[in-house]
C-alpha cells in the first residue's frame, strides 16, 4: 500500500513538473489589460513564468574562439587594467582640449572598458571615437542613451519617436524596424551599446523623469514594445540595455537629483514593474541598467541606492530571476547615489553588489584606489573580479571589438540621415495618432461645402498642420486677444478644429495655459470642435470636461510628420489607428482609440513609400533650374503623386524674371488649355453619363445653330477627338482693333458699364453682345479641306455654349457647383482677381498687341479674354495641387473623396483612343501619348495615360498603369506670348516626366 501511494505522489509530482514545464515554452500569454496604479493589482493579472535557462532566445550564442580570445586578453593584464575594464566613463564631443586631454589620459593610464557618449555632434563624436580606441590597450565599448535615436545626444542625426508615441502603434513590426534602423546608425558610428529602451512602466502621469520615456502605463504593452525594439537591435549586433531596474515608472521624483522611493510590495513589483524584465531575458536582452531607487520591500536599508543592493542587484536580478548578462548601474554622479557616498566608495559598493560595469564615475583613480584596497583586504575575491571582466570581454567579442576597425568618416552625416527613414517615419505616424472621441463621426470631414476655422493654442509652430488642412479645402485661421471676440468671429462656422501645439523638445513642459482650458470650452459651447492635441497624452489631464468637445485627438508630438498626418485624417485621406498607451483621469483608458474611415482623397507621403526614389525624383530641381536659368520660364511648380499620394510637390524661381515675388506652392497660374480637361470636359462627361449626349449625337442636335451649317452632322466623337475639319483657331480680336492695334470704342469701354460688363483686362471692358459674333463666326467657317486630326480651341468654346444652354448656368457656376467645391478645388477659378490678391497670381505677359497691359490676374487667351475671362478652352487658374485632384479624380474613374462625379464606364469611354488606326491619338477630350515619335509626352509612359498641355507652358499627365499624377505649371510666356517656345523645345516638361518614370521603383 505504501508503495501504491508512493507511485501516485511521484505520478502527480511529474504531472505538476510537466505541465510546469510545458507552460514556460509558451511564447506569448493572454493577458487581459488593466490600468495599474498604486491602488495594487487586479486579482486576474497575469503572473509571468520565466523560461528555462535553456530556452531563452540567444542574440549572441557563445564560441570557442570567443572563450580562447577572452582568456588571452583577460590573461595578458594586470591587476590595475582589469579593474580598468569596469568603468564606462563619460565622454563628451562637444567640450574643449582638457576635456579630450582628460579622457585620453583615463584610456590610456587607467585602461578604462568603455566611454558612454553624451552631447555633441556625429563627425566630432566619429573622430574621438577612432581618435581614444587608437589609445585603448583593449578596444573600448562604446555606449550611448539613443531611446528615441542618436539624436537625444547628438545633433545631425535623424529623431525617432518617444516611447510613449510609438506605445500608440498596434503593429509590432514597426517598432522592430525602429529598433533595426536605431542599431544600423548606432553600428555606422561605432556604438555598441544602446542604453535603451526603458522598461519602466509609467503608472505615476506626474512622473518628472519617466514620462514620455515609457511607453505606457500597461505592463504589457510596454513590454511588448521593448521586445521589438530590442530585437530590431540585437538582429542587428548592437547590445540592448532595459533600464532602469527594478522599475522607476512610479516615481514622484528625478534620481538625477534625488532619491526616489518605491513604495510597493514585493508581490506588486513581481506581477508588475518585474514583468517585463522576466520576458526580455527570456527575449534574449543581453544587458540591464540598475536604477538609483530606495525600494524597501527589496531592500531593508533604509535610503540605500537600489544600484548599490546587493539584495537587488545579485539576490533579485542575478539569482533569483536567473540575469546572466552585462549590468550596468546608472550614471554614478547622479544624485540618487552620488549622495549617498563619496566617489570611490560609491564604485565599489556598487561592485560588491553585483554590477558590471560602472557607469559615469566621477573619479576612476580613487575608484580603483578603492577597488584596490578591497582586494587585498580581501572584500573583492579575484573570482568576483574574473567574473566581471571575462564578461565584459566576452561581450566586446560578441561585438566585433576582437577585429577593431576604425569608423570610415565617409559619408557619415548622409549615412544617418538617409532618406528611407522618413518613409518609416511617416508609416509610424499613421499608425501613432490617436482618435479618442469622435461624435457624431465628424472626423473623418467628409462634406467639404461647409465652413471651416482653425485656432491655434500652444506656443510652437504649426505651419505643416495648417498648410496640409488648406490643400483639402478653405480652412480660415482665426485669432483674437479676447475670447468674446473670438467667439463672435466664430459663429457661423461649422467646425473649429483646435490644433494644441507644443515643443517637440524632450523636456519641455506640455501644458495648456489656464486661458486656453477655458477657452476650448467657451469655443466648445458655441462650435463643433475638432481637438488636435500635438504633444503628450498627459496633457490632456487638465480637461475636466469633454462633453462638449465631440472630438479629441492625440497626435502625441509637434513636428512635420505628425502634423502632416494628422491633417489627413481629419479629412479621411488616412484612417486613424492609435491606441492610447495611458489612461486620461476617468474619462480615456488605456488602449482607447477609435478607426475612423478613410476615403479616397489625396494624401502626402514620401516618395519611398510608394515605390520610388526620392533621390531620383531630385533631379526634377535640376531640369527646373536649368529652364529657369534659360529663361524658359521664370518660375513653375511641380507636383508627382503616386497611388493617391503626393510625393514630391515644389515651387522654383519667381514669378517674374526681376526676382521680386518667389513661387509658392498656393500661387495660381493661367493654365490655359488645361481649362479644357479640368473644368469643361468634366462636365460634359456628366452629360454624356446622364444620356444627354452619345458617341453619335451630331453638332446640330446639340446646338441648334448649327443644324443649318456645314458642321450639322460632325457627331460628338468626332468632335471631342479633335476629328471634325474644325479649323484650329481664328484671332476674333483682330476684327476689334484699329489700324494702331488700339481696342475700338465701338466694342469697349475702359469702366464697368452697361451693355459692357465682360472683363477683358484692367480698366477694359467689352460689349456684352460679342459673343453671338464669336459663335456666328465659327458657325460660319471654313472647314478644312482633309479629314485628319487638327487641334482646334472652337471645340471647346462650342461645348461651352452647349453646357450653358443645356444646363441653364454660366460654365464658371457650374464648374464650381459641380466639381470645385465638392472637391475642394478652392484655388481654381475664372477670373481670380474677385477672390484672390493679384500677389498670389503668377503674371502671363505684357500685353503689346491686344490689351496693351501687364497681365496679372486676367487670362492670356484672346477668346476666353473676350468672354470675360470665362472660356471652355481657356480661362482657369489654378495651382499644381488643385490640378492634381481633378487628375486623381479622374484617375479613379470618377470618384474622389467618396463621392462618384461619374461613371467609370464613361471614363473609359471619354480615355479611348478611337481614331489611332487613322493616325489620330486624341481621346475624347484628353490628349494621349504620341503615336510614333513627337508629342506630347516623354514617349515612356502607358498607351492608357492621358492629359493635356497648356500654351502657357502647362501640363497635366495621368497614368492608370503607374497610378502616377504629374502636375507641371509655369508661365513660359511672360513677358511676350510670341517669343520662341524654349521650354517645349528644350523639353522640359517631357525630361521631368522620364525622371518620374525613372524615379519608379517597384
Amino acid at each position: 500500500m505504501k508503495i501504491f501511494w508512493f507511485r501516485i505522489s511521484l505520478f502527480l509530482a511529474l504531472l505538476f513538473l510537466v505541465t510546469n514545464c510545458s507552460s514556460t515554452k509558451t511564447k506569448s500569454h493572454a493577458v487581459k489589460s488593466v490600468a495599474l496604479g498604486n491602488a495594487g493589482i487586479a486579482e486576474e493579472e497575469e503572473i509571468y513564468i520565466p523560461h528555462l535557462k535553456s530556452e531563452r532566445k540567444n542574440f549572441f550564442p557563445d564560441t570557442d574562439a570567443e572563450t580562447r580570445w577572452v582568456d588571452s586578453i583577460y590573461n595578458q593584464l594586470s591587476f590595475e587594467e582589469k579593474v580598468g575594464q569596469l568603468f564606462m566613463v563619460a565622454a563628451y564631443s562637444n567640450k574643449d582640449a582638457s576635456h579630450i586631454a582628460e579622457i585620453e589620459k583615463l584610456v590610456s593610464e587607467y585602461k578604462v572598458g568603455g566611454l558612454i557618449f553624451f552631447q555633441g555632434g556625429p563627425n566630432r563624436q566619429a573622430k574621438l571615437t577612432n581618435r581614444y580606441q587608437a589609445k585603448a590597450k583593449v578596444p573600448l565599448f562604446i555606449g550611448i542613451d539613443a531611446e528615441w535615436g542618436l539624436s537625444m545626444r547628438l545633433d545631425s542625426t535623424y529623431r525617432y519617436p518617444f516611447n510613449m508615441t510609438l506605445g500608440a502603434i498596434q503593429d509590432l513590426k514597426l517598432i522592430e524596424k525602429v529598433g533595426e534602423n536605431m542599431a544600423k546608425e548606432s553600428k555606422r558610428m561605432g556604438v555598441h551599446f544602446n542604453f535603451a529602451p526603458v522598461l519602466d512602466i509609467n503608472t505615476n502621469p506626474k512622473n518628472p523623469i519617466i514620462g514620455f520615456r515609457s511607453f505606457g502605463e500597461n505592463k504589457v504593452n510596454v513590454t511588448e514594445k521593448a521586445i521589438a525594439l530590442m530585437q530590431g537591435v540585437q538582429s542587428q549586433g548592437v547590445f540592448s540595455t532595459g533600464k532602469h531596474f527594478p522599475g522607476h515608472g512610479d516615481t514622484a521624483t528625478d534620481s538625477h537629483y534625488t532619491l526616489p522611493t518605491i513604495n510597493a510590495t514585493k508581490e506588486h513589483l513581481d506581477k508588475v514593474e518585474l514583468y517585463p524584465y522576466k520576458r526580455m531575458i527570456d527575449e534574449g536582452m543581453v544587458s540591464v541598467m540598475v536604477a538609483h531607487l530606495n525600494v524597501p520591500s527589496l531592500e531593508f536599508r533604509d535610503g540605500h541606492p537600489s544600484s548599490l543592493s546587493y539584495n537587488v542587484v545579485t539576490n533579485l536580478l542575478k539569482q533569483e530571476m536567473g540575469f546572466d548578462g552585462l549590468i550596468f548601474t546608472d550614471a554614478l554622479n547622479m544624485k540618487g547615489a552620488s549622495n549617498f557616498k563619496k566617489p570611490g566608495e560609491i564604485d565599489l559598493e556598487a561592485l560588491l553588489a553585483g554590477n558590471d560595469v560602472l557607469l559615469f564615475a566621477e573619479n576612476v583613480p580613487v575608484a580603483v584606489e578603492k577597488i584596490c584596497m578591497a582586494y587585498q583586504d580581501s572584500l573583492l575575491s579575484e573570482e568576483r573580479l574574473a567574473y566581471s571582466v571575462k564578461k565584459i570581454l566576452r561581450y566586446k567579442f560578441k561585438a566585433g571589438l576582437n577585429s577593431y576597425k576604425p569608423i570610415d568618416l565617409t559619408n557619415l552625416f548622409k549615412d544617418l540621415n538617409a532618406i528611407p527613414k522618413d518613409a518609416l517615419q511617416y508609416e509610424l505616424y499613421e499608425n501613432i495618432v490617436t482618435v479618442l472621441k469622435n461624435e457624431h463621426e465628424i472626423v473623418p470631414i467628409e462634406k467639404l461645402d461647409q465652413k471651416i476655422a482653425y485656432v491655434k493654442m500652444g506656443d510652437d509652430t504649426n505651419t505643416t498642420f495648417v498648410n496640409t488642412l488648406k490643400k483639402y479645402t478653405e480652412v480660415t485661421e482665426v485669432a483674437d486677444a479676447n475670447i468674446d471676440s473670438l467667439k463672435k468671429q466664430l459663429k457661423g462656422y461649422d467646425k473649429v478644429i483646435i490644433g494644441f501645439h507644443k515643443s517637440d523638445r524632450a523636456w519641455k513642459k506640455h501644458d495648456f495655459t489656464e486661458t486656453e482650458l477655458l477657452w476650448i470650452q467657451e469655443i466648445a459651447k458655441q462650435n463643433k470642435v475638432i481637438l488636435d492635441v500635438f504633444t503628450r497624452p498627459y496633457s490632456l489631464l487638465q480637461i475636466t470636461n469633454f462633453d462638449q468637445i465631440e472630438t479629441v485627438i492625440v497626435s502625441y508630438q509637434n513636428n512635420d510628420v505628425s502634423q502632416e498626418v494628422s491633417a489627413q485624417i481629419i479629412f479621411g485621406a488616412l484612417s486613424a489607428k492609435g491606441k492610447l498607451p495611458v489612461s486620461i483621469n476617468n474619462f480615456f483608458k488605456v488602449e482607447d482609440g477609435l478607426e475612423t474611415s478613410k476615403s479616397n482623397r489625396l494624401g502626402f507621403t514620401v516618395p519611398e513609400n510608394v515605390g520610388m526614389s526620392s533621390e531620383k525624383l531630385a533631379q526634377i530641381d535640376k531640369i527646373a533650374q536649368k529652364a529657369i536659368d534659360g529663361k524658359m520660364a521664370p518660375g513653375m511648380q511641380v507636383l508627382v503623386a503616386r497611388k493617391g499620394k503626393v510625393i514630391y510637390q515644389k515651387s522654383f524661381g519667381y514669378q517674374t524674371y526681376d526676382k521680386q515675388t518667389k513661387v509658392n506652392n498656393d500661387d495660381l497660374y493661367d493654365v490655359a488649355s488645361l481649362t479644357k480637361m479640368i473644368a469643361t470636359l468634366p462636365n460634359v462627361m456628366q452629360q454624356f453619363d446622364n444620356g444627354k449626349v452619345t458617341l453619335e449625337t451630331t453638332l446640330g442636335d446639340m446646338l441648334h445653330q448649327f443644324r443649318k451649317s456645314n458642321k450639322s452632322e460632325i457627331t460628338f466623337k468626332e468632335l471631342m477627338s479633335h476629328y471634325s475639319r474644325l479649323q484650329a483657331w481664328i484671332p476674333f480680336y483682330k476684327a476689334t482693333l484699329d489700324v494702331k492695334n488700339q481696342p475700338l470704342e465701338k466694342y469697349y469701354r475702359k469702366t464697368y458699364t452697361e451693355g459692357f460688363t465682360k472683363q477683358v483686362a484692367e480698366n477694359l471692358y467689352i460689349r456684352d453682345d460679342y459673343h453671338d459674333t464669336i459663335m456666328k463666326k465659327i458657325v460660319e467657317s471654313n472647314l478644312t479641306d482633309n479629314k485628319e486630326y487638327k487641334y482646334s480651341d472652337f471645340t471647346f468654346i462650342i461645348l461651352k455654349k452647349y453646357l450653358e444652354k443645356t444646363t441653364g448656368k454660366s460654365l464658371d457656376e457650374l464648374t464650381y457647383k459641380n466639381f470645385y467645391k465638392p472637391l475642394g478645388m478652392n484655388n481654381t477659378m475664372y477670373n481670380p482677381l474677385l477672390k484672390f490678391d493679384c500677389g498670389k497670381i503668377a503674371p502671363t505677359e505684357v500685353d503689346t498687341y491686344f490689351r496693351h497691359t501687364f497681365l496679372q490676374g486676367y487670362v492670356h487667351d484672346m477668346e476666353a479674354a473676350m468672354e470675360g475671362g470665362i472660356g471652355g478652352h481657356a480661362g482657369i487658374f489654378s495651382n499644381a495641387m488643385d490640378v492634381a485632384k481633378m487628375m486623381q479624380l479622374f484617375l479613379q474613374k470618377g470618384n474622389y473623396g467618396g463621392i462618384t462625379y461619374f461613371s467609370p464606364e464613361t471614363f473609359d469611354v471619354f480615355n479611348t483612343c478611337f481614331y489611332c488606326a487613322e493616325g489620330n491619338r486624341r481621346g475624347l477630350g484628353f490628349d494621349k501619348p504620341q503615336l510614333e515619335k513627337t508629342g506630347p509626352t516623354c514617349g515612356c509612359v502607358s498607351k492608357s495615360s492621358f492629359g493635356h498641355t497648356g500654351f502657357t507652358g502647362t501640363m497635366a499627365w495621368a497614368d492608370p498603369e503607374t497610378e502616377i499624377v504629374y502636375v507641371f505649371l509655369s508661365n513660359r510666356t511672360f513677358p511676350d506670348s510670341n517669343a520662341s517656345n524654349k521650354l517645349s523645345k528644350e523639353k522640359i516638361r517631357e525630361d521631368i516626366q522620364k525622371i518620374i518614370q525613372e524615379a519608379i521603383v517597384e
